[in-house]
């Protein structure tokens, strides 16, 4: 962002990598796949590198309050600074956090999350979709908590995954009704509290129970949690777990 500004460059949007897609090794492959997508349709975009903080998200979900507001009133200092009107994230708790948690410290911007934009992209025939490599598979989809039930968003990713000429199959627990993995509420930063079953081990008996090929997710702590899922089972072999935005960068060859 920095050097767009120095050559008085204004990108359309800004891409919020996160946490997760910054520093996670799985998950900075979801990161490039996001960018793949974008150089591919010729979206003018920028990231805020060093610039980016935590949206303060965890700290909020921990009961942190006063952290989330030290980390999120820096963001929108440098968010403002640049005059940022546009966001995009493949990060749910990134999104839900930038759209619905900094309009009241100041921060107000059009956040929309990497399913949205994708959809957006195929809708407007900027991103055609050759589905050949997943032709005949079946997909089942893992509704992020802070996309779907937080944001009602089911749509946007479902819809992405049919243009892959695959076959969507929905886990009995979906949409409104719809699991959680495991790691929101900051759960992802630490160990489990005793009971009698894991949650992402729950979820995976919804996902075995539809038996897909792969099993596509919309965020990098579901991501997480659905492949120590697959492991546990030692289904590896069997079940795929990519984010839509791979499925998609998969299909293009990018």
């Amino acid at each position: 962002m920095a050097q767009m500004m120095e050559k008085g460059e204004t990108p359309d949007i800004l891409f919020w990598v996160g946490c997760a897609g910054s520093f996670d090794d799985r998950a900075k492959k979801i990161t490039k796949a996001v960018v793949k997508i974008l150089n591919h349709v010729g979206v003018k975009f920028a990231v805020l590198g060093p610039e980016e903080s935590c949206t303060g998200d965890p700290a909020k979900r921990a009961g942190n309050e006063f952290l989330f507001q030290m980390q999120a009133m820096t963001n929108i200092q440098v968010l403002n600074g640049y005059e940022v009107k546009k966001i995009v994230t493949a990060c749910p708790h990134c999104f839900n956090t930038l759209k619905n948690e900094y309009p009241e410290l100041g921060g107000n911007y059009e956040v929309i999350h990497h399913s949205q934009l994708l959809q957006n992209l195929i809708n407007s025939g900027q991103l055609k979709i050759e589905g050949g490599t997943f032709k005949g598979k079946k997909i089942a989809f893992h509704d992020p908590c802070y996309l779907g039930r937080g944001n009602n968003e089911y749509t946007a990713p479902r819809e992405v995954i049919e243009k892959l000429d695959a076959e969507l199959v929905e886990m009995k627990r979906c949409k409104t009704n719809g699991l959680c993995c495991g790691a929101g509420g900051a759960q992802m930063f630490k160990e489990a509290e005793k009971g009698n079953k894991e949650v992402n081990i729950e979820r995976m008996d919804d996902v075995l129970e539809v038996k897909p090929n792969i099993l596509a997710t919309g965020c990098p702590f579901c991501n997480t949690m659905m492949t120590d899922g697959v492991k546990h089972f030692e289904k590896e072999k069997e079940i795929s777990v990519l984010d839509i935005a791979e499925l998609i960068a998969q299909a293009q060859d990018l």
